[in-house]
C-alpha cells in the first residue's frame, strides 16, 4: 500500500494500528545500527535509511537526484517489508 507522508512520524500514523508496533520496534532496532552519516527519512513513498548526497554525491545510479538507498521499510498490503539494497 502506499502512504501520502513527508516524514516518518506521518507515515507510521497512516499505517494500520497491528503494523505500528512491528514498524516502530525495526526503526529503532535500524536506527541503533545505522552506519554513521546514513539517513532515515521517506523514500519511494516508505521509510527509508540512505546515504546521503553529502556522503556520496552521484546518487543513485539509476536516478542521480535521489540519494544512494541502503534499506526501506514498508507496510505492504498483507505484510511487513524490509528491502535492503546490499551496497
Amino acid at each position: 500500500m502506499q502512504y501520502q507522508a513527508n516524514t516518518v512520524e506521518e507515515y507510521i500514523d497512516q499505517i494500520p494500528e497491528d503494523r505500528k508496533a512491528p514498524i516502530k520496534k525495526l526503526r529503532q532496532t535500524i536506527k541503533e545500527n545505522l552506519p554513521k552519516g546514513f539517513e532515515e527519512g521517506i523514500l519511494y513513498k516508505m521509510i527509508g535509511y540512505y546515504v546521503p548526497h553529502s556522503l556520496y554525491p552521484d546518487g543513485y545510479h539509476c536516478d542521480p537526484q535521489t540519494p544512494l538507498p541502503f534499506i526501506n521499510v514498508a507496510s505492504q498490503k498483507n505484510f511487513v517489508a524490509l528491502y535492503h539494497s546490499g551496497i
